[in-house]
C-alpha cells in the first residue's frame, strides 16, 4: 500500500484506504474517492495530480493525494 502521489502516471489503481480527519474523508468521498474504487493518475504537475475517478477528471493537491492509499 502506498499514497496516491507515488503512483505512476497512466496506471490503474484500487483505493485501499482514505486517511485524514473526518472532514477530509467526507470531502474526498464526495469527489468519488471511496475504498474499493479505482483511480488512475493522468498527470502530475508541480506535485499536484490530475486523476480519473468515477468517470471524471479531478485535480487534487499533493496533501490530499497523500491521504489516499492505493
Amino acid at each position: 500500500m502506498m499514497p496516491l502521489n507515488l503512483a505512476k502516471d497512466g496506471e490503474e489503481n484500487i483505493i485501499r484506504r482514505i486517511g485524514g480527519s473526518p472532514e477530509v474523508k467526507k470531502h474526498l468521498e464526495n469527489l468519488g474517492f471511496v475504498a474499493g474504487g479505482s483511480v488512475k493518475v493522468i498527470s502530475t504537475i508541480g506535485g499536484n495530480l490530475i486523476v480519473n475517478v468515477k468517470e471524471s477528471r479531478v485535480a487534487i493537491s499533493r496533501e490530499m493525494a497523500c491521504k489516499i492509499f492505493v
